[in-house]
């Protein structure tokens, strides 16, 4: 399947999606679900239509996307720090390791009196909630991937008279990419939800916080285009993550999208007739003997 019928395929799946949405609420269809409940398509695009309009509407897009931007951005630094220190250095493990183990399954969302009464603003609250969501995904997927990297290519640095600081930069790094890009993926996701959970509980702007006022005041249309946007945006930026993961390995090889490349000798012409494969065997079963036979003569 070419890249054209793939790009068609998904627009139909989300069309038909859009469709039966439409058909079910529309026609307040009953049956276990209560459909009849759901604003129609058509009251959500007009709805988001009319927020696109207003300057509210941008101004939450604003603050939301600054706050998962500082947050994510400093989970990432420092997960990937933290996860390298602690896979490299054992000393590191034993200080960090307990702390970050028992902190780890705390949810983020968790936290917000923690960040009410830590710090002087709720942004400040905010952005700490969304740095810590994806700090574990990171820090863990970091850790994961530089303890699988092969101690050869360490020990050849070494050889050649690389110090610590070579290792980390041309094999350490270099080698835990694929592992970091795969936290950071998971990372970005739940940001997003804790971005939006802290907004509804403690924010005075932002998607989160508009969605939750518009349930408040019964605006099922205004809620669903929250959703959407939210939906839209973590979109974006996991796919902006991908997309900077596959730039920076880029040297790593690919796995083909399609039936299984056959070998070159089946590509070039016909297969090597069976005597020509016995002939080669005997030939690599005869030369040992050779080899001995050679051995024994020169004695």
């Amino acid at each position: 399947m070419n890249r054209f019928a793939r790009y068609a395929l998904r627009i139909a799946s989300l069309a038909v999606a859009l469709g039966l949405w439409q058909l079910l609420t529309s026609q307040d269809i009953d049956l276990w679900l209560r459909f009849s409940q759901f604003p129609t398509v058509t009251d959500v695009a007009h709805t988001f239509a009319d927020r696109l309009a207003g300057p509210d509407y941008w101004t939450d897009l604003a603050d939301s996307l600054t706050r998962i931007l500082t947050g994510f951005l400093l989970a990432a630094v420092l997960g990937v720090a933290t996860g390298v220190l602690v896979a490299r250095s054992r000393l590191a493990e034993d200080l960090l390791g307990p702390f970050l183990e028992v902190v780890r399954p705390i949810p983020a969302i968790a936290l917000v009196p923690v960040a009410i009464l830590l710090f002087p603003s709720n942004e400040q609250g905010i952005v700490f909630i969304t740095c810590t969501a994806a700090f574990f995904p990171v820090l863990v997927s970091t850790r994961h991937a530089v303890r699988a990297l092969t101690p050869v290519w360490e020990e050849a640095v070494r050889t050649m008279g690389g110090g610590r600081w070579r290792i980390l930069g041309s094999v350490v790094l270099p080698g835990a990419l694929p592992g970091v890009f795969g936290g950071l993926s998971v990372g970005i996701g739940v940001s997003w939800i804790c971005v939006i959970s802290a907004e509804m509980i403690s924010g005075q702007y932002g998607v989160g916080y508009r969605t939750w006022q518009d349930y408040t005041v019964v605006d099922y249309p205004g809620v669903f285009v929250g959703m959407v946007t939210i939906g839209v945006l973590g979109w974006l930026t996991s796919t902006a993550v991908e997309l900077l993961g596959r730039r920076l390995t880029r040297w790593l090889p690919r796995t083909a999208q399609g039936p299984t490349a056959r070998p070159k000798s089946a590509r070039s012409g016909a297969a090597p007739s069976p005597a020509a494969a016995a002939g080669r065997e005997d030939s690599t079963r005869t030369r040992p003997e050779e080899a001995r036979d050679e051995h024994l003569v020169r004695d």
